[in-house]
């Protein structure tokens, strides 16, 4: 009992000089043990003079008929300072209906009446205590809720901010174009994507989805992409550099998380693209005139599962005018509420009808064509998009 009452004290606000040594010699057990800790006022101004001393005080315990300031007053003047936590019990003569309801319309937790009788009292404090105390739970309970949401709204903005964000990235360029897109579907995502110039005419690109959701998730991506972007800047081939990113990711796995990769570099030269597809959603290849080709695998897991795997390359060439589309599943297993997913059938139908949009409203057609679709089901996967077009 002693734990659980800690920090909050009784205030007894009373105009009869007597009642506090008959409180304390009444409950002398209990405040010796700790289980209570009594404060005195003898009218409402004292009582607020208290509250402002000891913070901690959780009960008033507040006759109404008192010179200076009454009960019904000082019960207004508590209401104003909103503290949930904090519990008045009036004290009121037998029969004196009127002011009792009155003060129970003024927020008043219980009542007593006097005569004081003090089992019926010590029922009374406990009964109160034990309200504060859920309070207090509660309140605390949703402060840490605030800390959270605080925490999750800074890890998103970090979040972003560790994807390219400004575009065109390469403006100074002109034989490649570049326009990419992530929605989480929480506060922070597993999604990512990244690009990079590893020399002045090899452009590295990657887009990739964590395993599970939320704040783990998003952990193992900044690791992913960082991984991968510090390995690919050395510029080593695709397979051996999504070989030792994979190496490394199993060692760093906890809770069997993995991610699935498609990463590949563009020649700007020439428009070949090797690449390495880590169990990912395969690309496609949106030629000039608007044909539409899905790229085809090269038999790859996903990465952070297996530590010994050798992922093998494959090889597309783009034109001038062909376009890379490259999504996670977000985009075919988002769900509408019927249950039914968006599809690979969708999403082709989109890329004929807009594929040779501008990148950028390519990418805002196939977002907006997947939320019109979802209609007001809640999005159950981020959304990441990046498409490149070369232009030779």
């Amino acid at each position: 009992m002693k734990n659980k009452t800690k920090n909050i004290k009784i205030l007894v606000v009373d105009d009869e000089v007597d009642l506090e040594p008959l409180v304390r010699q009444r409950f002398r057990r209990q405040i010796r043990d700790g289980v209570y800790d009594f404060l005195f006022a003898h009218n409402g101004l004292q009582a607020l003079a208290k509250l402002i001393e000891h913070p901690e005080i959780g009960i008033i315990l507040s006759d109404i008929n008192m010179p200076e300031m009454d009960g019904l007053t000082l019960l207004l003047k508590l209401k104003e300072l909103k503290n949930p936590s904090l519990k008045t019990v009036i004290v009121s003569a037998y029969g004196d209906m009127e002011n009792i309801r009155t003060a129970m319309n003024r927020g008043a937790f219980d009542f007593l009446t006097k005569p004081i009788n003090f089992d019926d009292l010590e029922i009374t404090i406990n009964k109160t205590l034990d309200e504060i105390r859920l309070v207090r739970k509660s309140q605390e309970e949703h402060h840490q809720l605030l800390s959270i949401q605080h925490d999750l709204a800074t890890a998103h903005e970090i979040q972003q901010a560790i994807l390219p964000m400004v575009f065109p990235p390469f403006p100074h360029r002109k034989d490649f174009d570049i326009y990419a897109s992530m929605t989480a579907a929480k506060e922070v995502g597993g999604d990512f994507y990244d690009f990079f110039m590893i020399d002045n005419e090899r452009l590295g690109f990657v887009i990739g989805d964590v395993s599970g959701k939320g704040v783990p998730a998003a952990i193992f991506m900044a690791v992913s992409r960082t991984l991968i972007r510090a390995t690919g800047l050395k510029g080593i081939s695709v397979e051996e550099c999504i070989d030792y990113a994979n190496h490394l990711l199993c060692n760093e796995s906890t809770s069997c998380m993995f991610v699935t990769v498609f990463y590949g570099i563009l020649d700007t030269r020439t428009g070949e693209i090797d690449y390495v597809n880590g169990g990912h959603n395969p690309p496609y290849l949106i030629r000039a005139d608007g044909t539409l080709e899905s790229v085809p695998l090269t038999g790859g897991p996903i990465l952070g599962f297996l530590e010994d795997e050798h992922f093998k390359p494959g090889k597309i060439h783009l034109h001038k005018g062909d376009t890379l589309y490259l999504y996670t599943d977000g985009v075919t297993e988002a769900f509408n509420n019927d249950d039914e997913a968006y599809g690979d059938d969708r999403l082709e139908a989109l890329l004929r009808a807009h594929g040779t949009e501008p990148i950028k409203e390519l990418i805002q057609t196939s977002v907006t064509g997947v939320q019109e679709f979802c209609e007001d089901a809640p999005q159950s996967d981020d959304i990441t998009l990046m498409v490149i077009r070369y232009t030779g």
